[in-house]
Order: structure tokens, then sequence, then C-alpha cells
């Protein structure tokens, strides 16, 4: 095993200018990330310089197979931490030969709504909060817990700390430092209520950005699981009963915002939130009525709520934003499955472009 070590950390900068990069894509269920490699003759670092490429759509249920080829577009570039050196990872989006985006692909419409000049002009910040749980391979339960059987209650897990209370920290610190390397601008992490859970942040980050960089560290914590032979799972509600549910808390604000009299603009864009309560619901997850109960920190997924502080409402104003008058908020509806490309541009398009 050590001999395969080290071949796998293989230094290749100091006999050729080659380099691997591995091309990401998101699969036919919107949530099964995929990757290939392709060797390159010399280090890139714009995507626009990288080739296109195809992949097999009907082994991801992304075409049929008499016309199975989808086409990758190279759509942002990141250091990759598995490999190093001059390697890399490439997020890219799916089109059909003809060039029209394919249907799971969420990033072009996405792209459309962060190119739209008054978004542009408001400069849309973002820093989303995924969590999620590890479980055990075979049994597909949280790790940490007694096959079959329960933990004691929630509360001592929360940001925990010692073997009884924190599971899997090895793997949630190697994919901090793995996103930092890879150019992520991850900003923290933290164990969340229900063990076996954990939670990272993504951001501050600018319009289509904020999903291409998610879907970046998605990828990099499924590749981390794999090595340590644990399963990763984006489910809202894991497990059933007296526990916490999973979600993506997107944090939110815009130039208006962020400037002085901005709590104006806050409250007139919950809002609109609010009008278009049932939309954004449907865009934010699949199982998302699971999680969504009014209990757990969370609202009832029928009703629009919000507050000052409040963490069992739909959208959160913090204190700091309260008492500057200007800020930030955060809209807590989104499930932890959800597509940062759909999440974060119905955002914008809701509370800068949207005319009720």
């Amino acid at each position: 095993m050590s001999l395969l070590n080290d071949l796998v950390n293989l230094n290749l900068s100091g006999t050729t200018d080659k380099i691997i990069a591995e091309y990401i894509w998101i699969g036919g269920s919107g949530m099964d990330l995929r990757s290939k490699a392709r060797t390159l003759p010399v280090p890139v670092s714009d995507p626009a310089k990288l080739p296109k490429w195809n992949y097999d759509g009907s082994s991801t249920d992304q075409a049929p197979g008499d016309d199975s080829e989808v086409i990758l577009y190279p759509q942002a570039i990141f250091k990759d931490p598995f490999r190093r050196g001059n390697n890399i990872l490439v997020m890219c989006d799916a089109y059909t030969p003809a060039g029209e985006p394919i249907p799971t692909n969420k990033r072009f419409n996405a792209a459309k709504i962060f190119s739209h000049p008054d978004v542009i002009a408001e400069e849309p910040w973002y820093g989303i909060e995924q969590e999620y749980t590890l479980l055990q391979k075979d049994v597909k339960w949280p790790i940490g817990w007694p096959v079959g059987g329960f933990p004691g209650p929630q509360g001592p897990y929360y940001c925990g700390v010692g073997a009884d209370k924190a599971f899997g920290r090895d793997i949630v610190d190697s994919h901090y430092k793995a996103c930092l390397y890879a150019g992520v601008n991850i900003s923290g992490i933290n164990g969340e209520v229900m063990p076996g859970q954990w939670e990272f942040q993504v951001g501050p980050a600018v319009g289509i950005s904020a999903g291409d960089e998610l879907w970046i560290a998605r990828y990099i914590l499924e590749r981390i699981t794999e090595i340590a032979d644990v399963v990763l799972s984006f489910d809202p509600k894991p497990i059933q009963g007296d526990w916490n549910g999973a979600g993506a808390h997107t944090n939110y604000s815009t130039k208006s915002m962020r400037n002085d009299g901005g709590i104006t603009v806050i409250k007139k864009a919950i809002e609109k939130l609010g009008l278009r309560h049932k939309e954004h619901i449907a865009a934010y997850g699949k199982g998302n009525e699971r999680r969504l109960t009014g209990r757990h920190e969370t609202a009832d997924i029928n009703t629009f709520s919000w507050g000052v502080a409040n963490r069992g409402a739909s959208v959160r104003v913090g204190r700091d934003t309260e008492k500057s008058g200007k800020g930030y908020f955060e809209d807590r509806r989104p499930a932890s499955n959800m597509d940062p490309y759909v999440v974060t541009s119905m955002i914008a398009e809701t509370t800068i472009l949207w005319k009720p």
C-alpha cells in the first residue's frame, strides 16, 4: 500500500509540462456528481481555453441510447487537492451537440439572470450553509450511532467536542483544507445539532460563482468520503423523529442592502419572497416537506414568515443587520439537496427583477 500511495502522490511537475484536468458535471438526478479526467499539454487557468468534451448521456439518464452524446462546456477552474501540482478540477455544464442546454443544466438559466444589467449593478452576494450527514457505508445509519439504535438526545452535539459527541471530524477538517487549497471560498465549518451531521459554509461569493463553488465543494466532499469509506447524504431529513433535518440556509445581500438605509430594501425584498413563497418552495429541494415542519428550527412549509434572530422563521434577519440598518438576510427554507444555481438565481430574480 505504501508504494501505491507513493504513486498516487507522485509529483509530475519536474518531469512533464502536461497536466490532468478532472471534468466535473451534474448527472440526471440533479444531485449525482460525475467526473472524468483528460491530459492537457500545458497548464491552463482560463476555462475559455479548455477544450469542450463529451460523455455518454444515456448512462447518466440525460440522453437516449440512440443519440447519447452530451457536450461538456468548461465554466470554472479550481486547483486539484487530490493530484495537486498544476492539475485542475473543472466545473462544467452540459449541452446537446447543437448547443442547446440539456434539461438538467440549471447553470445556463442562472447565468442569464446573473448577467442581467440590473442584477450585475446590485452585485448579489451569497453565503451558503451546507449541512450534510455522514453515514456508515453498509447500514446507511449515521456514523457514531449504534447500529439499529439511537444515541442520546440532541443537545451536546452542536459544535460539540469529544469522542462521544463529534463523529467524523477527520473528514470535515480534510474537506476544509482541501477546499481552501482548491480556491473555494469556504468560510467555516461546525458540527450540527444531530450527531453525525456537519455543516460547511461557502461565501461570500458573487453571482454565478456561488453555485460553482458550492458544487465543487460538494464534489471534494464526495471524494473525501469515498476515500474514508463513508457515505455522504444530502437528504433533508435523513432520520425521522425528534432529530434535526439538514438544510442549506442561503444568506443574501445586494449593494443596496449593504449601503446605508439598506434595511428598507431588505424588508421590500422579504415581502417579495413572501409573495412568491410557493414558487420558491417548489424549487428549494426534494423532500423538503419532511424537514420544514415548524419544528427543529424550521418554519412550516406552507406558511411564510420572517423575524429578527428567529430561527423558526422562513427568513431571518440578524441582530447586527437590524442594529446597523443595513446588511443581509438569511433564507432558511432551502433544503440540503437544493441546486445552488437554482436557489441563488431565483432569489436574485425575485428580489431584483420581479415586479409584483
